[in-house]
């Protein structure tokens, strides 16, 4: 994946606004979607949706499916159950 920051919108502290990264497929030709890391977690909006419809994680729920690499692996099993 090719991975851009789009909007940098932060001082020393990451800001409600946040920071916004946009994720590309490896050639570059197609944006898969966009990735906002905020202050409160994390928003990921897949294709072109906007930051509003974006799916959001808490940083707590981040770093509790971020543990380990168990617990990260039943949370992709369990995503791609769905």
């Amino acid at each position: 994946m090719q991975v851009h920051i789009k909007e940098f919108n932060v001082e020393m502290d990451v800001k409600a606004a946040g920071i916004e990264f946009e994720v590309r497929t490896p050639d570059g030709s197609n944006q898969v979607g966009d990735c906002y890391l905020t202050m409160t977690g994390l928003v990921w909006c897949q294709g072109k949706i906007n930051k509003v419809r974006g799916i959001k994680v808490s940083w707590d729920n981040f770093i509790t499916i971020m543990q380990s690499a168990e617990s990260l692996k039943a949370a992709v099993k369990a995503a791609k159950a769905t």
